[in-house]
């Protein structure tokens, strides 16, 4: 079984880009939901000399809105929320087929 606070590979990046960059949680769903990656979100960032780019948090948002017509998603979960339920689901699908299995054996 794996650990409590374990986060899978695929989702690692994420929380490191969530650390790197200062987002908020909803931030970091609407750029998922955006399809953006974790790894490209560095061409987004204002740097010093580039006066004309807004920060990031801001262009995320602006995005979101342009595509989805509202401020933020409905409901906001965190990436750590997301694994555990995730988690949960694929146990109650195991047990689920482990039950079926055991009522209806192969003959």
């Amino acid at each position: 079984m794996p650990k409590k606070n374990f986060i899978p590979k695929s989702e690692v990046p994420w929380v490191s880009a969530r650390q790197k960059f200062h987002l908020s949680d909803a931030q970091i769903q609407m750029a998922r939901e955006l399809g953006m990656k974790p790894d490209g979100l560095g061409k987004f960032v204002n740097y010093e000399q580039q006066r004309w780019k807004v920060p990031l948090p801001q262009f995320i948002e602006e995005q979101y809105f342009k595509r989805f017509n509202k401020q933020q998603p409905d409901i906001v979960k965190s990436i750590e929320q997301v694994v555990l339920e995730r988690r949960k689901k694929d146990e109650a699908r195991k047990a689920k087929k482990a039950e079926r299995e055991g009522k209806n054996p192969a003959s």
